[in-house]
């Protein structure tokens, strides 16, 4: 029962930051009158948003390592998870590769994808947010960044669970320890597909930060009082011809990343998985009097 408690708990938490993200995003958009220039985009609510978010995750770490999620190994190991990807993250602002390449968003999606959707959005959010203040890249857009990335690993979460239920459906043709090994070619491409997707995906969200305050030609950018249809039809323009060829580049890296490292990952996160995972088993009355009498 406190288990249950403590899922539905968290669950509530998740929705709750969700909307936050959401809403920080869309508020520009019925709230025109607060609109400013692109230059000095959300530089008043940034850092309220950002504190925010970051006290929510840390109320988030204390509630799961109490629960049966998250193991305290776990929560280490994320620690550790977040500190290399923030070091990958320096060495791409070091020797940036082509258009919008990136090699942080490897980790974020297997992550999610083996551990789950709350350690994914964990792992996305706060890698951003410790790799801001390695490459000093704190600024307005940070907040945003943080939302947009634990949302990539929260449905990279959504999409092992799917995976998951298939493996359950297959356990009696194939050993469980077997399995992973044998799905690999499906999950190779269903995660280097994902990370295509997410290549275009998170720029789509993270042009939203600042594309209400920006002015330029008017058939690429938003003015108060245009239809929903006609906001959409801009966007598209604005970013087929100002971010969609940049995307190209990051999501054909996600997708040689996953197809080249994913293999190996996979398998030593599983390892750590089934090392830290701890899954309590309630002790019965009969189990305490067998106990008791041997």
């Amino acid at each position: 029962m406190i288990a249950q408690h403590r899922r539905t708990f968290s669950l509530i938490i998740y929705t709750l930051i969700s909307v936050i993200g959401l809403a920080a995003f869309l508020y520009p958009f019925w709230l025109p009158a607060l609109s400013v220039t692109a230059g000095l985009a959300h530089s008043a609510d940034a850092p309220l948003m950002t504190t925010l978010l970051v006290g929510i995750c840390f109320i988030v770490l204390l509630l799961e390592i109490q629960g049966q999620a998250l193991s305290a190994k776990l929560i280490a190991l994320l620690g550790v998870l977040i500190a290399i990807n923030s070091l990958l993250r320096f060495i791409e602002v070091a020797l940036p590769g082509p258009g919008g390449f990136t090699p942080i968003f490897l980790l974020i999606i297997l992550t999610g994808y083996v551990f789950g959707a709350r350690f994914g959005f964990l792992m996305g959010s706060l890698t951003l947010l410790l790799s801001a203040f390695i490459t000093g890249g704190v600024g307005p857009w940070l907040p945003y960044q943080m939302f947009t990335a634990g949302w990539m690993g929260l449905s990279a979460g959504w999409l092992g669970r799917m995976k998951l239920k298939r493996a359950d459906q297959r356990t009696s043709r194939h050993p469980p320890a077997r399995l992973p090994e044998r799905a690999w070619p499906s999950e190779r491409w269903a995660l280097m597909i994902f990370g295509i997707m997410w290549g275009f995906i998170y720029s789509v969200i993270m042009n939203l930060w600042f594309w209400p305050f920006a002015s330029g030609p008017i058939d690429q950018y938003w003015t108060p009082g245009i239809s929903v249809a006609e906001t959409l039809r801009r966007y598209a323009v604005f970013y087929l011809v100002t971010s969609a060829w940049w995307d190209v580049w990051a999501a054909i890296g996600n997708a040689v990343l996953i197809g080249l490292f994913g293999l190996p990952i996979l398998r030593a996160l599983r390892r750590f998985q089934q090392r830290f995972t701890v899954d309590y088993q309630p002790v019965t009355s009969s189990d305490s009097v067998t106990t008791l009498t041997t």
